[in-house]
């Protein structure tokens, strides 16, 4: 690697680690003040979802990997903007990619991986859009379970006339497993992974 490569990579590492900095913005609407939930903290989630749901749906791991852990990259410029934002705030997405990914090493695969995940085409793309959702559907189960109201009214969703109630988180879902994954997280308790393993006593 040329030492201008090495440049940019290292300057490239510095931004990305932003993202341990950025707190996503729906905290606002959801009347909390989390300093964990960031977009570094909920990339990692996306990423580990995406890749057991590429596994079980036959799908490129590694695509759908690379496209979770760069679905929100762009939010060390833009910061996060949550539904209510959306409707007033235009974010040039397109153009702080192509400007962060441009001088890096591989610069032309980053970029059309990110491109094929926004334009959500493509299987691995669904389904890391789906790892992206799954991910805020798990983090609302762990808010509501706490307390917090405002997060069991997104996670319940709008009630309809014969229908299971959904949150526009899950009705957004496309895959198959995703939607289970999801009908799961809503039943289960999300302390229920150590409560086996929970014991008085030191080995």
């Amino acid at each position: 690697m040329k030492q201008e490569d090495i440049k940019n990579l290292t300057s490239f590492l510095f931004e990305i680690g932003n993202l341990r900095k950025v707190i996503r913005a729906h905290q606002q609407a959801l009347l909390s003040f989390d300093l964990s939930d960031t977009i570094a903290s909920h990339s990692y989630r996306v990423s580990l979802i995406g890749y057991f749901l590429a596994k079980e749906l036959k799908a490129d791991s590694n695509k759908v990997l690379k496209m979770c852990l760069l679905h929100d990259l762009e939010e060390t410029r833009s910061s996060d903007h949550n539904w209510v934002h959306k409707k007033y705030v235009k974010v040039f997405e397109d153009e702080i990619r192509q400007d962060q990914l441009k001088n890096l090493p591989n610069s032309q695969e980053l970029l059309k991986l990110s491109q094929e995940y926004h334009d959500r085409k493509s299987l691995e793309a669904k389904i890391a859009k789906d790892a992206d959702l799954l991910d805020e559907i798990l983090l609302l189960k762990e808010y509501a379970w706490q307390g917090n109201k405002e997060a069991a009214d997104w996670l319940k969703g709008k009630r309809q006339e014969g229908k299971t109630r959904k949150s526009t988180h899950q009705k957004m879902l496309v895959t198959k497993l995703a939607k289970a994954v999801a009908a799961e997280v809503k039943r289960q308790n999300p302390s229920h992974w150590w409560k086996d393993l929970w014991t008085p006593k030191r080995r």
